[in-house]
């Protein structure tokens, strides 16, 4: 799952179809769209608060 999260934020073309079949002896497919899901909104959270020198508010 690590090597899958590093890839996907590096990009979705380093994804391999091996790191993909690797996810599915631990994973469905439904959890897989779903973690794919929370990896992207993370990457989209970071970038667009790095982007704009945002500070998140943790609370």
């Amino acid at each position: 799952m690590i090597l899958y999260t590093e890839r996907l934020t590096r990009g979705s073309a380093a994804v391999r179809d091996a790191t993909v079949q690797e996810l599915r002896k631990h994973f469905s497919d439904d959890q897989i769209v779903e973690l794919t899901l929370v990896i992207c909104m993370a990457n989209f959270t970071n970038r667009f608060n790095d982007g704009l020198r945002l500070e998140p508010d943790i609370g």
